[in-house]
């Protein structure tokens, strides 16, 4: 590429120099001959009025000496000859005298000047100036040099703007090109630094901006699987009751075993898909995955999912009642009558509860009572979990997955990131029944679009 801009730098300039050079040079060598001529026809016209004086001989050789110490100055007299060595041809002499007219003519080796001049007794005289061809060029060549060494110089310069362009150019493009090499290698943390033209540089910037939006997809992807590896200690937390319950029947150790295997291979899962990638500000209020229809909420055309958060609570509590029941735990039950609208799917509001439920019979002991509680406000939808457990010692700790001892932290996430999505907050206190005081705000989704009702009204009609 650097060649090639040269190139195109070294011939548009020599077009514009020649195109410059050429009529200049010509405009030089017509303005020194014009000045030559002039020249000589002033002198001719300044030994005129000597000659109108006197015709002696000796009088007007000495001042055409004075006017011209080349000899170049010759007089024709009438009748006397010449008064020095004529170079005008004779027809010309002739044609002035008796034309009386000033003559100005090339000529061999140089350029002739005759002024004729009218004598008292009716004659004329002619004054000859010749100019030799050496005055009529005298500076050109030097002039002509000038010009070629400034036009040199500007082409010279040209090529050497472009070549320095052309190097920024071909740098920038080789920098973006091995960036983007790296990248597909697998090099997520290769960037460029965006710099050379402006069109180079907002392509450095958007490979940039892209090379950052595939670690936050990926980060998120990579999140979102942990999220729907976490959802599968539902129903293995459901198989471990199971083994239990089996307790003392031939089929119960494998089935523990089985459970223990399965847990075992869930939990590598999660670690496997959080350590690549940390989760970015893009991550937090993803929960929403593409359902076909029929299945979950349905969102109204034009708007985003919404869900009926206390028909999903009581639905999931409902299904962890039967699991307390075989564990003598006490679980108490407090849903709003007011609607209770948010902006997320169905499935999204059940990995909440779940996670939030599942972490009371994950880390208190049998018999631990807990509490659920939807309670409604002017601009938000609380989800109230507590426990008559120990407690959460580090409740900011908690909040990051992984941080806590023993577990991957994904459950609070989870929630966290729910709440995040709507525009909500989750706090982690100690509530009245001794243990965790978790409260999830969801902020209530917009009303739904005209012609379009819910499906919880629906069914309320129904």
């Amino acid at each position: 590429m650097r060649r090639s801009l040269a190139g195109v730098a070294l011939a548009v300039t020599s077009m514009v120099a020649l195109s410059f050079l050429i009529p200049l040079g010509a405009l030089v060598m017509s303005l020194v001959k014009e000045q030559g001529v002039t020249a000589a026809q002033q002198r001719g016209a300044a030994l005129a009025p000597v000659l109108a004086l006197t015709k002696d001989p000796d009088a007007l050789r000495e001042a055409a000496a004075g006017l011209d110490a080349a000899d170049h100055l010759v007089v024709h007299l009438p009748g006397a000859g010449s008064l020095g060595r004529s170079k005008a041809p004779a027809d010309l002499l002739e044609r002035a005298q008796r034309g009386r007219e000033s003559i100005s003519q090339e000529v061999p080796g140089g350029w002739v000047c005759l002024q004729p001049v009218v004598l008292p007794g009716d004659e004329v005289a002619v004054i000859e100036n010749f100019v030799p061809e050496a005055e009529l060029t005298r500076g050109v060549a030097q002039s002509w040099a000038v010009m070629c060494f400034l036009a040199v110089g500007l082409i010279a310069g040209s090529v050497l703007v472009a070549d320095r362009l052309g190097a920024k150019v071909v740098r920038s493009s080789k920098r973006l090109a091995q960036a983007s090499r790296a990248l597909g290698l697998g090099d997520l943390d290769a960037r460029v630094e965006p710099m050379g033209p402006r069109e180079l540089h907002d392509a450095g910037v958007a490979f940039n901006a892209m090379a950052q939006r595939m670690n936050e997809l990926l980060a998120v992807e990579r999140e979102l699987v942990a999220d729907l590896s976490h959802r599968l200690r539902t129903p293995l937390t459901a198989l471990h009751l199971a083994s239990e319950r089996m307790a003392g029947t031939p089929e119960s150790a494998r089935v523990e075993a089985a459970v223990c295997e399965l847990e075992t291979e869930l939990q590598a899962i999660i670690a496997a898909a959080r350590t690549p990638l940390a989760v970015g500000p893009m991550g937090q209020g993803l929960l929403t995955t593409e359902r076909p229809p029929g299945r979950g909420s349905a969102p109204a055309a034009g708007a985003g999912p919404r869900s009926e958060a206390a028909e999903v609570v009581r639905r999931r509590t409902a299904f962890w009642a039967v699991l307390a029941e075989q564990q003598n735990r006490s679980c108490s039950l407090d849903i709003t009558q007011e609607p209770t609208a948010v902006a997320l799917s169905d499935d999204d509001v059940a990995a909440v509860v779940d996670a939030l439920i599942g972490n009371v019979f994950r880390h208190t002991p049998e018999g631990t009572a807990y509490a659920v509680a939807v309670v409604r406000t002017a601009q938000a939808v609380e989800l109230v979990v507590e426990d008559g457990g120990p407690g959460i010692p580090e409740p900011d700790r908690a909040l990051s997955r992984g941080s806590s001892t023993g577990s991957t932290g994904l459950g609070l996430d989870i929630a966290r990131r729910a709440a995040t999505a709507t525009g909500g907050t989750v706090r982690v206190t100690r509530g009245p029944l001794g243990g965790a005081h978790i409260t999830v705000t969801f902020a209530l989704a917009a009303a739904a679009p005209s012609g379009h009702r819910t499906r919880f009204a629906r069914r309320r009609r129904r």
